[in-house]
């Protein structure tokens, strides 16, 4: 496995693909990356030479991606939160923040079904 931006890419995949398991690159942000390096998208992992690698590593590095990706996110959130936003509220309890219906729907997030007592059925 190659590792890039200390994630292990699968080596089977396409380069393109591969890259996608790095949080903060969907397949847009991979190609774009890939024309950065001077790289063909249709080539195998296993297949890349030292100096692709390398030309890949140096084209990631610039973007924001894994760790400081993750805790800019959570610290947007956590600001939404504390002042108290319709948004920053609906994180605080667990509900869906983008306006989908929760009378029948939104299990995964709302988490299992909990019983009410008394209630007769």
């Amino acid at each position: 496995m190659a590792r890039i931006a200390g994630v292990d890419i699968p080596r089977d995949k396409r380069v393109v693909i591969s890259l996608t398991y790095i949080y903060g690159i969907g397949k847009n942000t991979a190609q774009k990356v890939l024309k950065e390096a001077g790289v063909s998208e249709e080539i195998r992992v296993r297949d890349l030479t030292n100096e692709q690698t390398d030309a890949i590593r140096a084209a990631v590095d610039s973007l924001k991606i894994e760790g400081d990706l993750r805790r800019e996110v959570n610290l947007n959130i956590k600001r939404l939160m504390e002042i108290g936003s319709y948004r920053g509220m609906r994180h605080r309890r667990g509900l869906p923040t983008r306006g989908q219906n929760t009378k029948n729907n939104a299990r995964t997030r709302k988490g299992p079904a909990r019983s009410i007592a008394g209630k007769k059925k």
